[in-house]
């Protein structure tokens, strides 16, 4: 059951469409490098395609019905858009789910400090990140610094050609004898991930003037103080834009494509889809890479909450009703699958692997070793899909996340089956995930693309 690589089948028409996505897809990820910018744009483009805020709908107590398209946005950092159906929401909606956090390091609460003339920001890392990758590299501030008076200054640091870069210095190959004996797990350590942030003094001051030079130029553009680093949440990413990769242009490399790339392709599959017979729904989340928690995770209510409060446009909510409607409903959990790398094939079951250029990837299950942990779709959900995509000419394969004993991997698609919902794992495969910079297929997310609009439009 080997697939074809889709690249053969494609039209210039279908090649330039391909390319209109993927340029479109490396905006939203220059423009998205953290949560809050993801859904900053996110709402832009939904505003854009006639999408209007659900809090404005109950404050003027107007009612939705088929064709209205809503939003909710949580704490800034995961979003929700319906698009009203025809058919009752009791019958269930068309779900297209994914995360829009990536691994990153995020800078501490005390993270300032200065060590023989250089001055560092401390940082924890965030999801599970290969520590050794992230040294020796151009990196970006991104974030927020919110003051004691509600005020909030955004900072971005190292993405402007004229912007000074950060990075993490590694040693020396000349004296690193003992650092090449250890496992690559040791190599770097968690709390060697300091960012060196200066190394210049500022003039008049005696102790620790490379640390107040840096306080000083904060506070001159930003208006901050260090206490300020209190109510901060940075983030350090690498710096520099998403890329068309290989001599070919057949890929993009970019930071931030587990699973931006899924976020993306289902956001603009909902924005094209008008007038569904079921109600569609796309939700964007944050906190997927530490396990879904917190008010802005999956866990949280805010989905059940917001499908609660547009069901009372509708004129038709009860609790009884709200259950209804999420039991029925079908999803595709949106979320990136491992790329077969034939440099590391020994990682991979060759057979159920999923492959650069042919389609879209379902994982029926996710999970580690015996499906720990997964969501294991059944298979009268999957023969649905399955019909669905061969009727649109979606190129899509199947996959596991390597082989059975090597490891594995969640997502968010077993929280949404505690509905009683049927669920899928879908998305891109990608190389190098995890990786500070991530390739994926042009021609994989636009079939996934279509994918997504296809199960809005049919299922």
């Amino acid at each position: 059951m080997e697939r074809e690589n889709a690249w053969k089948k494609y039209s210039e028409e279908q090649v330039a469409e391909l390319e209109e996505v993927s340029a479109a897809y490396r905006k939203f990820l220059d423009k998205g490098k953290t949560e809050r910018e993801c859904v900053k744009e996110i709402v832009k483009l939904a505003q854009k395609a006639g999408y209007k805020d659900i809090e404005k709908i109950i404050s003027k107590d107007k009612k939705l019905k088929a064709g209205d398209k809503v939003y909710a946005v949580n704490m800034k950092k995961s979003v929700a858009l319906f698009q009203i159906g025809k058919t009752p929401m009791e019958q269930g909606m068309n779900i297209l789910g994914a995360h829009i956090d990536s691994p990153r390091l995020d800078v501490k609460q005390n993270p300032l400090y200065e060590d023989t003339d250089f001055a560092y920001m401390d940082t924890h890392y965030y999801g599970g990140i290969k520590k050794y990758q992230w040294v020796a590299l151009p990196l970006a501030i991104h974030g927020v610094i919110v003051k004691k008076d509600g005020s909030t200054a955004e900072v971005v640091i190292g993405e402007d050609e004229n912007d000074p870069v950060l990075c993490i210095t590694d040693l020396l190959i000349h004296l690193s004898g003992e650092q090449l004996e250890k496992k690559a797990a040791k190599v770097i350590e968690g709390e060697q991930l300091d960012i060196l942030v200066g190394s210049r003094p500022l003039a008049g001051t005696e102790k620790e003037s490379v640390k107040a030079n840096i306080l000083k130029l904060l506070e001159d553009k930003y208006q901050i103080t260090e206490e300020d680093f209190l109510s901060a949440e940075l983030e350090i990413v690498p710096a520099g834009k998403a890329k068309n990769s290989g001599i070919d242009s057949s890929m993009i490399m970019a930071y931030g494509q587990d699973d931006r790339v899924c976020a993306y392709t289902s956001l603009a599959a909902m924005l094209e889809v008008e007038d569904p017979e079921r109600t569609t729904c796309c939700l964007l989340v944050d906190k997927e890479e530490i396990g879904s928690v917190g008010a802005t995770g999956m866990q949280s209510r805010f989905f059940e909450n917001v499908t609660a409060e547009v069901m009372e446009r509708t004129g038709k909510y009860s609790e009884l009703l709200l259950r209804r409607c999420l039991a029925n409903s079908c999803m595709l959990s949106s979320d990136v699958s491992a790329a077969f790398d034939p440099l590391f094939a020994g990682s991979f079951e060759k057979k159920n692997a999923a492959y650069f250029g042919r389609g879209m990837v379902f994982n029926k299950f996710t999970g580690a070793r015996g499906k720990s942990g997964s969501n294991d779709a059944n298979a009268e959900y999957f023969a649905k899909i399955r019909r669905v995509m061969d009727d649109a000419g979606v190129a899509f394969q199947t996959a596991e996340l390597g082989k059975v004993d090597q490891g594995g991997g969640g997502t968010i698609a077993y929280i949404l089956a505690l509905y009683g919902m049927e669920v899928i794992d879908c998305g891109v495969a990608v190389l190098n995930m995890h990786a500070p910079w991530e390739l994926t297929s042009k021609a994989d997310i636009y079939e996934t693309k279509k994918g997504y609009e296809a199960f809005l439009k049919n299922v």
